[in-house]
C-alpha cells in the first residue's frame, strides 16, 4: 500500500523558517518525481518545488514556483524515499496546506494530473 505522510508543519511568524518532511512508504520512489503543492483557501492547488528521480550516475534536478525561488529548499535522502522541503523568509502569503506528491512522470512534471499519488497534506499558517 503506497503512503505519503507529511510532517512539520504549523505557525510561524513571517521572516521565519519550517522544514516539512515527507515520508514514502509501498514501494521505491528513487525512480519517481517527488514535488511539493499547496493550496490555500479559495485558490487551486500549485505545485511549489519538484525534484527529479535519483540514483547512481543519474542527474537529480529541482526546480521551482516563481514564488518561492531563493526561498525554499527540496531534497530527498538517498534513499529516495523521504523528501523535505526547508522554507525560509516564510511569508503571510505562503499560508497554506501543503501537500507532498509523487509522479512517474520523468520530465519535471508540474501539473497535478501528473502525479499519481498524495498525501494528505499539513498546515503552514505564517502571521504577520
Amino acid at each position: 500500500q503506497v503512503q505519503l505522510v507529511e510532517s512539520g508543519g504549523g505557525l510561524v511568524q513571517a521572516g521565519g523558517s519550517l522544514r516539512l518532511s515527507c515520508a514514502a512508504s509501498g514501494r521505491t520512489f528513487s525512480s519517481y518525481t517527488m514535488g511539493w503543492f499547496r493550496q490555500a483557501p479559495g485558490k487551486e492547488r500549485e505545485l511549489v518545488a519538484g525534484i527529479t528521480r535519483s540514483g547512481p550516475s543519474i542527474n537529480t534536478q529541482t526546480y521551482y514556483a516563481d514564488s518561492v525561488k531563493g526561498r525554499f529548499t527540496i531534497s530527498r535522502d538517498s534513499t529516495g524515499n523521504m523528501v523535505y522541503l526547508q522554507m525560509n523568509s516564510l511569508k503571510p502569503e505562503d499560508t497554506a496546506v501543503y501537500y507532498c506528491a509523487a509522479s512517474s512522470n520523468w520530465n519535471r512534471p508540474v501539473r497535478k494530473y501528473e502525479f499519481n499519488y498524495w498525501g494528505q497534506g499539513t498546515q503552514v499558517t505564517v502571521s504577520s
